[in-house]
């Protein structure tokens, strides 16, 4: 099997934003039987990490927005190029390119048809 963290077009990351992180964290806990394992970050913050088997799959954004979702993380091998030919083939720009340490660069469009998505280039990609 590959690893979707370095294969361009595979779904590699999801992530859950919402008004109750910790209680989402419980209910997904609870409901679907994670293993949340809390990450430390470089900037001296937690990331709640989902783990399914040895594997980690996704996250809970560590803080609360208003309106709820689940954020899937698409391999890209080119962040901005792949946002650029987004854009030009008629998406919105959420989120521009930006750099994350210790994680990779990414962006989120709208599709056409009213869609969002995330880009990644993760750092171990990256030459």
């Amino acid at each position: 099997m590959t690893n979707p963290m370095q294969t361009h077009g595979a779904a590699s990351w999801i992530q859950h934003s919402g008004s109750d992180p910790a209680g989402a964290r419980k209910f997904y806990e609870t409901v679907l039987g994670w293993t949340v394992n809390d990450m430390p970050m470089q900037d001296g913050s937690s990331y709640s990490g989902i783990v399914v088997g040895e594997n980690p799959i996704g996250g809970f954004m560590p803080m609360p927005v208003p309106a709820g979702e689940w954020t899937i993380y698409i391999t890209v091998d080119n962040v901005d190029a792949r946002f650029k030919s987004a854009l030009d083939n008629g998406a919105e720009g959420i989120d521009e390119p930006a750099d994350f340490p210790g994680v990779g660069r990414m962006a989120k469009i709208r599709d056409p048809y009213g869609a969002s998505i995330s880009l990644i280039t993760y750092e171990s990609m990256q030459g």
